[in-house]
């Protein structure tokens, strides 16, 4: 009778330890619980393709980024018309977030939270400096970012599979985008 008892002690701690070690671990990364979201979703029948989830997680977390390092400019930067730029990007890229959030909304598309932590790691960095040297790597950093995201919005308002209103809300973004693009690149061309 022991022996029976302590193999079913021992079977059921095995299925317990098994069952935990199953368990998906919830990742600190909103980005990553998004994407593990959407593809759930995906999954079972009740969200939007890959490419469609991947661009709203991006373009997410992206403008959240603008927002972030559009307020960083506005507190830290030496250039009047870098804080300006950053203005620039709080208002825009607030307007466009709440947009998108309301489209995803109605797509079923979940959106990051809050920063990745790859783009957290970058308003930490700026959050270091002050003056010239914040206004170099702000600027710099805007006119990376802003090419990128205008190849992302491109590529999104032209794929056939994405969604009519994802594709509408990337092409009616795009002019924006460019604007921007090319104020920071004329910042650039100032401040170097």
């Amino acid at each position: 009778m022991k022996k029976i008892s302590l193999m079913l002690l021992l079977a059921a701690s095995t299925l317990s330890f098994q069952a935990c070690s199953d368990k998906k671990k919830e990742s600190t990364d909103s980005v990553e619980n998004a994407e593990n979201a959407n593809d759930a979703k995906e999954d079972a029948g009740t969200g939007q393709p890959e490419d469609t989830n991947e661009f709203a997680v991006k373009a997410a977390n992206g403008g959240m980024l603008e927002v972030e390092l559009g307020r960083l400019a506005q507190e830290k930067a030496q250039s009047k018309d870098v804080k300006d730029f950053g203005a620039m990007m709080v208002k825009d890229h607030s307007k466009a977030n709440d947009e998108f959030k309301a489209i995803a909304t109605l797509k079923n598309i979940t959106l990051p939270s809050t920063l990745g932590e790859d783009e957290q790691e970058h308003v930490n960095e700026l959050a270091k400096l002050s003056g010239k040297e914040f206004d170099k790597k702000y600027v710099s950093m805007m006119v990376d970012d802003h090419k990128e995201d205008i190849d992302l919005f491109k590529k999104a308002s032209e794929d056939e599979k994405n969604d009519a209103s994802i594709k509408e809300f990337a092409a009616k973004t795009l002019p924006t985008l460019q604007k921007h693009l090319d104020a920071i690149t004329a910042i650039d061309k100032k401040i170097n």
